[in-house]
């Protein structure tokens, strides 16, 4: 039986984000186009002989109860099957946190599938799913993976062929941004633009990514950037240096430019450290759909 899982919980960047509208239930829909890269945190799982769930990180300031969203995974399948034993997670964050890259909703959708192998729950990918939605709206999609487009809060998702094969540059300048509180402050109403998404999928489809880079937009820079306008700093750097595209990931901070060729991504990533304008960089590569 098996008792010890080693599992990787990949970083997502958004190469398109719309919002739709504001729900009378205080969420708001979207449509995005969402593309995980290989940039993980690492999880080890280990099944215990007793009950409970034994959180481990390497950063001291993250919490190992549950306001973590990796603990609350465990719980949630833990509790609703009624197990005896418990859990014990040992996680090693590389992600950058609040950074828009959905690194928690990630680490909950490992958990997800981890207990579900660990204990034989025998749940299908749909059923672990429609359970991380609980947990928060990134979940199926970081349990989905690959290359997706996600619509109503972020639970609706159609599986995409990959994007064509090029080098991401991500940067994380030093400021964290609350997800909740940009949503709060964007008027949906108020947008005089929106996101080509339907462009972006016939570009997905047709495997041209100068197409894709083309139509990268994302509606929540209206929030984000005039609060922290390193973000737009960071967009121009990387265009200056032989970007296609650049965007801001999610509800941000992190900035991610799109290359065809890996030595231009690696020579913008030296200068992005020598320039000192983020705290964190990283050059990678579209991650695979196979948990």
């Amino acid at each position: 039986m098996l008792r010890k899982l080693n599992l990787k919980a990949y970083g997502k960047i958004n190469l398109g984000l719309d919002v739709i509208r504001k729900r009378e239930d205080g969420y708001h829909e979207v449509r995005m186009i969402m593309q995980t890269v290989s940039l993980f945190d690492t999880l080890e799982l280990v099944i215990l002989e007793r009950p409970g769930i034994r959180l481990e990180t390497n950063l001291t300031y993250l919490p190992v109860n549950e306001d973590n969203l990796a603990y609350k995974a465990a719980k949630l399948l833990l509790q609703e099957f009624k197990l005896r034993r418990g859990i014990r997670i040992n996680l090693k964050k590389h992600i950058p946190v609040a950074a828009g890259m959905a690194g928690g909703s990630s680490d909950a959708a490992a958990v997800l599938y981890g207990v579900n192998r660990l204990f034989s729950l025998g749940l299908t990918t749909q059923q672990l799913m429609e359970r991380g939605v609980k947990l928060g709206a990134d979940v199926p999609y970081c349990i989905l993976r690959g290359t997706a487009l996600s619509e109503g809060i972020g639970e609706k998702l159609c599986a995409l062929q990959s994007i064509p094969d090029c080098w991401i540059l991500i940067a994380k300048p030093a400021v964290s941004v609350s997800t909740r509180l940009v949503y709060e402050k964007l008027r949906v109403d108020e947008l005089s633009h929106h996101p080509d998404i339907d462009g972006m999928l016939d570009a997905i489809e047709k495997q041209e990514l100068r197409g894709i880079a083309d139509r990268m937009e994302n509606v929540l820079e209206t929030v984000t950037i005039p609060a922290y306008p390193i973000i737009e700093d960071i967009k121009n750097f990387m265009k200056e240096h032989g970007a296609m595209n650049s965007l801001m990931s999610g509800s941000g901070p992190t900035v991610f430019g799109l290359y065809d060729k890996e030595e231009d991504c690696r020579a913008a990533a030296a200068a992005m450290k020598k320039a000192g304008l983020a705290k964190l960089v990283y050059t990678t590569v579209p991650a695979p759909r196979r948990l």
